[in-house]
């Protein structure tokens, strides 16, 4: 399927590595312009290289990166020096270490909503206008299934992710009609990084080893593995496709069936 892309401008935030990294590949294929946005120069450099490895000369994309820090107004004012006008935009942060709320204090709050709340929104607001003008935009993002299965190890996630969820739900209606998009992707169990360091630091409450602990959730998945990150980039490209304008303000699970619910 020709999605419609080739020629786009993207920025994506948090995709030096995991899902953002494969949804970085997957619009580079589709010949989009990426530029990447992280907090680490090395891992930047080393996705941007590897993504190059993957699309060759042919596809027609490009990628480039900056390394910033998007809970901050001088990170997010050198994001968008990058790329000032993306016609797609991805938000993706790193949760919060498993913990007891009891042990989390104001500044771990504030910390949690910058990253996964408010730098988000304030990234949306940069852009959104600029798309409206200009006819197309496609705004995802990343956050958990945790917001429609709250886990009490995440709290710090169930809140922050559950925040930008619902300011998402008011903006995307009035967008849609300019033909900019805004949706969330709400992730299970992948086969990254993030969800090794999650394990890692739940390991003390479970009183177990990481490999066993690794393979026990994979089991209880009903698809009875780990989702591949190119799985989900799969998924956002589409969302950020031209054929995607009528799906907006909507939460979309990729967890291999683990919520339990009808709807």
């Amino acid at each position: 399927m020709d999605l419609g892309i080739a020629g786009r401008k993207a920025l994506l935030c948090g995709a030096s590595r995991g899902l953002g990294k494969a949804c970085a590949l997957a619009l580079a294929r589709e010949g989009v312009a990426v530029t990447i946005a992280a907090r680490t120069p090395a891992t930047l450099e080393q996705a941007a290289q590897d993504i190059r490895s993957h699309i060759g000369d042919h596809a027609g994309g490009s990628v480039a990166w900056v390394a910033a820090d998007i809970t901050t107004e001088a990170g997010r004012d050198a994001i968008l020096a990058a790329c000032p006008e993306p016609d797609i935009l991805l938000n993706n942060a790193d949760g919060p270490l498993p913990g007891d709320f009891r042990d989390w204090r104001r500044d771990d709050w504030i910390a949690a909503l910058d990253a996964m709340m408010l730098g988000p929104i304030e990234m949306i607001r940069r852009t959104v206008d600029g798309m409206m003008e200009r006819r197309f935009g496609r705004i995802v993002n990343i956050v958990s299934r945790s917001v429609k299965i709250a886990q009490p190890e995440l709290g710090l996630s169930n809140g922050a992710r559950s925040g930008l969820v619902g300011f998402v739900a008011g903006i995307s209606r009035q967008t849609v009609v300019h033909n900019v998009t805004i949706n969330n992707l709400l992730p299970g169990i992948f086969d990254s990084d993030a969800q090794r360091r999650h394990i890692r630091g739940m390991i003390d409450d479970v009183g177990d080893r990481f490999e066993q602990v690794w393979h026990a959730r994979a089991a209880a998945n009903p698809a009875r593995r780990y989702g591949d990150p190119e799985e989900l980039g799969a998924y956002f490209a589409f969302l950020c496709s031209s054929k995607a304008g009528f799906i907006t303000g909507q939460n979309l699970l990729i967890d291999g069936g683990s919520y339990p619910g009808t709807y």
